[in-house]
């Protein structure tokens, strides 16, 4: 599956929520400091054993206040709420309105649905019989309910999608947010509302800890021997893509060129695990590249979905070094081990990355894996390669933008301050990266004829079941 498209794709809006709150400023302060952002996992249900995990990334209380009308969120799941309020601080990041995403298509991942929704409604039809399913939960239940809602509230009219592939689903909807654009179903305007989202109910910690998927440490340790699990976590990260031309037509500002996306699939991995197919998962990563212009040496970061988790860890490893088949790889950055697995945190870290953000040290990570080779950003793992030239990254473009209010702004209670950040981008015009295909393809301009290549932002994940996907972004 692939498509081409005849003009760059940029990033123009980020909205996040998470263990870090709510805006992109926070959680760019959360991971220039390096601290995982933990709370404790509600475990009066009984569902936990007596010596599980006990922390998760958690959304802390209060987070949605200003960004949803009490009357539209009582329809709403939990996951849906996330979603849409993320999409909203998104647009507002972008300095878009509502009438201007009318014609917008979404496209959402997650792993998991409505976890919530879908709880109480299995209890009903268990405990009460059939007949007591609730329609308006049923509605909610669904995976692509949160897309759904986005759509609703923002009355974007576009295709709506939902990916559902564990933890690669992030990177492909944005990728698939970009296909939408290369093949014009994205409107006039050419704009896409993509991201993913996720909670974490107690239920659903307890079965994934009793799978042996989390560690029952304080922090996940990405890379490190003693690696026990991931940290489980919540959140929602939407992010606005735009046609370069679209953007430039509104004077708008761009936070990131998206250069490729791709993906691949292991056919060696279990059902619910990590195989050893690297090297075929490798190939495609590389065709990314290439097709994008783009040589592995032309990377200034990784961004890695590396969780903490045994196999997955071991596969992300040995994918990174076939690519570089030998040579040094450049700084590895594992934000997971500060968001959590799930919830979008890959995907919201790789777009800061990008608009300059600093990226801090890997938390709990000080042991290397002589297994694995690769040792992420921190004391052991030094700092990010200094890009070049005109492409260096400002780490004080970390200040709000000024954007217009939405047509149809958040209701706010009365005394209510609503405050949302953004990166401070580059001036449109600037850079040139081309959209690309699921296979990456992208055209002339990426890196080629450039007396200096683009400073390049490498993501990538692979979720258990053999999912593979990355994204490749460059400096505006």
């Amino acid at each position: 599956m692939s498509s081409r498209s005849g003009e760059p794709i940029v990033v123009t809006g980020l909205g996040t929520l998470g263990g870090w709150g709510s805006g992109s400023d926070r959680l760019a302060q959360a991971l220039a400091a390096g601290a995982p952002l933990t709370s404790d996992v509600d475990r009066s249900a009984g569902y936990h054993l007596p010596c599980s995990a006990r922390r998760a990334c958690l959304v802390p209380p209060g987070q949605l206040t200003g960004w949803l009308a009490p009357a539209e969120s009582r329809r709403m799941s939990p996951p849906s709420k996330l979603a849409v309020a993320a999409s909203r601080m998104a647009l507002r990041c972008a300095g878009l309105t509502s009438a201007e995403v009318e014609e917008a298509a979404v496209v959402i991942a997650t792993a998991f649905g409505p976890s919530t929704h879908t709880e109480v409604l299995l209890k009903q039809i268990l405990l009460e019989g059939p007949e007591s399913a609730s329609p308006s939960l049923f509605m909610e239940s669904v995976a692509n309910a949160p897309a759904a809602q986005i759509a609703i509230a923002l009355k974007a009219r576009g295709s709506s999608v939902t990916v559902c592939q564990r933890e690669a689903g992030p990177l492909l909807a944005l990728g698939l947010g970009a296909r939408e654009i290369a093949s014009g179903r994205a409107g006039r305007a050419r704009r896409v509302l993509a991201g993913a989202v996720d909670e974490m109910i107690p239920l659903l910690h307890a079965i994934l800890d009793r799978f042996g998927a989390l560690t029952r440490e304080e922090v996940a340790r990405p890379f490190d021997r003693r690696r026990s699990g991931f940290l489980a976590g919540e959140g929602a990260a939407v992010v606005v893509l735009e046609s370069q031309s679209g953007l430039a037509a509104r004077g708008g500002r761009a936070l990131a060129n998206l250069l490729a996306w791709g993906s691949g699939f292991d056919p060696t991995a279990p059902p619910s695990g990590w195989g050893r197919g690297h090297r075929s998962l490798a190939r495609s990563l590389r065709r990314t590249l290439e097709r994008a212009g783009l040589r592995p040496s032309d990377v200034d970061l990784v961004v890695s979905g590396a969780s903490g988790a045994r196999d997955g860890d071991r596969l992300e490893a040995e994918v990174l070094r076939a690519v570089w088949e030998g040579t040094p790889l450049p700084p590895v950055a594992a934000p997971k081990a500060v968001t959590g697995e799930y919830g979008g945190g890959l995907l919201a870290a790789a777009v800061l990355a990008a608009a300059g953000a600093p990226m801090g040290p890997t938390p709990g990570f000080g042991e290397p894996d002589p297994e694995l080779g690769v040792i992420p950003l921190g004391p052991l793992g030094g700092s990010p390669r200094e890009p070049k030239g005109a492409d260096r990254p400002h780490p004080e473009a970390l200040t709000p933008v000024p954007s217009p209010a939405p047509s149809h702004p958040p209701p706010r209670e009365r005394g209510t301050r609503l405050e949302v950040s953004c990166l401070s981008p580059s001036s449109p015009g600037e850079g040139g990266g081309e959209g690309a295909g699921e296979e990456g393809r992208g055209d002339e301009g990426l890196g080629r004829g450039r007396s200096e290549p683009p400073s390049v932002v490498l993501a990538t994940s692979l979720a258990a079941g053999g999912a593979g996907a990355w994204v490749v972004l460059g400096k505006p």
